[in-house]
């Protein structure tokens, strides 16, 4: 554990402090929260393929490969490491297959037989093949999410043997290879994506939501950077409105106050936007995530089982409507669930990774929350790789039977729960990207003072 020893002793032990405020760290919560940590950590390691490194959408059905899920991946190894889950080593080695798969895999304008195109990746990729899976979109946030895990590897990975050094300038070049600024279209905020069958996406990446890791990473780029307006336009789209008695930037779903933050430590650094409101993004996913919880406590769907420690609306899988014997209620599939003001997507389907991502805004709500689910759905919900992706206890089915068990784990809601508890525990990833050059110049070309970023 060379890196978390280091950490503590540079003074992380007050940062370790810092987010543990409110929790009384009783033996039964360390145990829940090292099986917690352990269980999800093994989706990442036991179901990637190894020959390429990709880590699959979902488990068990079968299916393609998430490259944002991949970049969880990459940092939840470093996270194995230090926790003792697998060697230093071996860790090294399957970073270096996967960084060493997307520098060679091809890319161009075909719309098959490619990974990518400009330095981005397809959304969607073969777990086998690594190629471009059916129809998907080229898309920016996921290589801005996989990038993300790939700097990570890049930091965290500093010593001298050979894989290491390989590692180090595989991540490099990868990261140098993104060309963000053909993304922005001419425009002044970055398209979602594109397709070579039809070019970009109309949609464009304004603010509030998870693309702040985005913008960061763009800004930061010593090849193909963003103008610093670009931040500024981005922050122009945010809608700043008091919900649920919580006064901050809203954004329905859980995910989009997390994300940014599984490897930023927002802590005490502000832009300009964040100035002028006299909080930090920190404080404003603290704000978001417990309005989230208040709505489901105030619970004007009537759903079942919604409590203070039953709660969570964020993206997530859900139960459709087979096998729906309630006419008169309509339950959702795989969608953007989430409550803000002008936004509310809510059908009783709870996900835990919106309460595990927020785990360092709020643990005094989000461990208590996590641990009642875990003890009162049992293996129906915490199971092998800890938490499946949702639940929905208002289902009844034809038979009289009740309540809706995602049978599947899904690779983009595993990750923040891994990455925020080890963040909350330790702040293990967000010193990491500390160390990051790249990361840092982002946030200062963003606006970004004070607070760490003072050193």
């Amino acid at each position: 554990m060379r890196f978390l020893t280091a950490f503590v002793i540079l003074g992380g032990f007050s940062a370790l402090m810092s987010c543990q405020t409110g929790n009384s760290r009783t033996t039964e919560n360390v145990a829940f929260q090292d099986s917690l940590s352990k269980k999800t950590f093994g989706f990442f390691w036991e179901l990637t393929n190894p020959d390429n490194g990709l880590v699959p959408d979902r488990w068990p059905t079968p299916s393609f490969s998430s490259i944002a899920a991949t970049g969880f991946g990459l940092t939840s190894y470093l996270i194995g490491v230090e926790r003792g889950y697998i060697s230093r080593e071996a860790a090294a080695s399957r970073t270096l297959t996967t960084l060493r798969f997307f520098l060679k895999a091809p890319q161009g304008e075909q719309e098959s037989g490619v990974t990518g195109h400009r330095g981005f990746f397809y959304h969607f990729l073969d777990m086998k093949t690594g190629m471009r899976f059916q129809r998907v979109e080229l898309s920016t946030i996921d290589t801005g999410l996989l990038m993300a895990g790939v700097l990570s590897s890049q930091s965290y990975f500093d010593g001298t043997s050979d894989v290491e050094v390989q590692i180090r300038q595989a991540a490099d070049s990868l990261y140098r290879q993104v060309e963000w600024d053909w993304a922005m279209n001419g425009g002044s905020t970055m398209s979602m994506g594109w397709h070579p069958e039809s070019g970009f996406l109309a949609s464009t990446w304004r603010g509030y939501n998870e693309a702040m890791i985005l913008y960061v990473l763009a800004l930061g780029s010593p090849t193909h950077p963003l103008d610093k307006g670009a931040w500024e336009a981005w922050t122009k789209t945010y809608q700043w409105s008091t919900w649920q008695g919580q006064p901050h930037v809203n954004f329905g779903p859980l995910f989009g106050h997390q994300y940014s933050h599984m490897y930023i430590d927002f802590r005490g650094i502000q832009d300009d936007y964040m100035k002028g409101r006299g909080i930090d993004y920190f404080e404003n996913s603290r704000r978001a995530t417990l309005a989230n919880r208040q709505y489901c406590i105030y619970n004007p769907g009537g759903w079942s089982d919604y409590s203070e420690l039953i709660w969570g609306l964020t993206a997530c899988d859900g139960p459709g409507n087979q096998g729906n014997a309630d006419p008169n209620i309509s339950f959702m599939g795989y969608s953007a669930r989430g409550a803000a003001r002008g936004y509310i997507q809510d059908d009783g389907t709870i996900a835990p990774t919106a309460a595990g991502g927020s785990i360092p805004f709020a643990p005094e709500v989000c461990l208590p929350a996590l641990e009642e689910m875990s003890k009162r759905y049992g293996d129906k919900l915490y199971s092998t790789y800890g938490f499946k992706d949702a639940f929905n206890p208002s289902v009844v089915y034809a038979d009289g039977s009740r309540g809706w068990f995602d049978p599947d784990y899904l690779g983009i809601d595993q990750g923040p729960i891994l990455m925020q508890l080890e963040n909350y525990r330790t702040g293990l990833v967000w010193e990491i990207m500390k160390k990051n050059p790249y990361i840092v110049e982002g946030l200062r070309k963003a606006g970004f003072s004070g607070g760490w970023l003072t050193r």
